[in-house]
């Protein structure tokens, strides 16, 4: 990355509650390469656009037609260094599951235990941390559903902290797709912290359908992907799953919840785990 890049800032401010919690999917959506909140709203940065003005219009429609509400948004440029550390404000440790730790190398938890399972992450200009509840959910049913051996196929992995975790829980190697190049570098970097790089392999590609139905079988596939990207996918998300494995589909929201259950037929809808988080859902089935 060079030394001399900006960035573009955009700062928004919701103040309806339910249209709140969207704007983080929203922002990344954009292209937004990082996203904090703050007491006065969200904080994210984009790769200098050719016309900012237009940009900033364009992201404000999409903000509120997402959101059903206005949107309040100012910008700035932020230079590359000043950026790297501002991403950092707000992350500190989580505890996931009663055994399952996320923290950022430069804050360690206090309140370890002797079984613990800790992942490390830094996101960088990925998307993918224990901030957001698409993670949380994801975490928590990985936690539930991972095995010792499982193979796993991990879809729009962004920071890999889903591949860390897996490999962690007990999975002996997963496969990390990822189309961003600055996501991957994240990525590398939170593998290499986590000790894990040797059992992740990162294949940079933005993802079809047909390229995830010849990927596989995997024991366990996970895709982490707002519900517009995640529909066309479902055909090669499902056909990269072994016979009696899983498959674990989050970024979905409460009301898009039944159009992501049609599109799984063959597999027992019925019987199917849900997680929520505020107003995310996230699906673990198996055939």
């Amino acid at each position: 990355m060079t030394r001399d890049r900006r960035w573009l800032e955009l700062r928004v401010r919701v103040q309806d509650s339910v249209a709140r919690e969207l704007v983080p999917d929203a922002l990344v959506a954009l292209g937004a390469r990082g996203v904090v909140e703050d007491e006065a709203g969200h904080v994210a940065y984009f790769q200098e656009p050719p016309e900012p003005e237009a940009f900033v219009a364009a992201a404000r429609d999409r903000l509120e037609a997402d959101g059903g509400a206005d949107a309040e948004v100012e910008w700035r440029w932020q230079e590359h260094e000043d950026w790297a550390h501002a991403w950092k404000r707000g992350l500190g440790p989580r505890r996931i599951t009663p055994r399952l730790v996320v923290h950022p190398s430069w804050k360690r938890p206090r309140d370890l235990k002797p079984r613990d399972v800790v992942i490390v992450l830094d996101p960088g200009m990925a998307f993918g941390t224990a901030e957001h509840g698409t993670t949380r959910c994801c975490l928590r049913l990985l936690d539930e559903i991972v095995e010792q051996g499982d193979r796993i196929l991990d879809v729009g992995a962004g920071s890999g902290i889903l591949s860390v975790a897996a490999v962690r829980l007990g999975a002996e190697e997963v496969t990390a797709v990822e189309g961003d190049p600055l996501a991957c570098e994240a990525m590398e970097e939170n593998l290499w912290r986590n000790a894990v790089s040797s059992r992740v392999r990162i294949v940079t590609e933005w993802a079809d359908a047909d390229s995830l139905s010849g990927m596989g079988p995997f024991d366990g596939v996970v895709a982490n992907i707002e519900t517009g990207l995640l529909l066309p996918l479902i055909p090669g998300l499902t056909a990269a799953v072994s016979g009696d494995g899983w498959l674990l589909l989050s970024g979905i929201l409460e009301d898009e919840l039944p159009r992501v259950l049609e599109a799984l037929k063959g597999w027992d809808r019925e019987g199917a785990r849900t997680d929520a988080d505020g107003e995310w859902r996230s699906i673990l089935l198996q055939r």
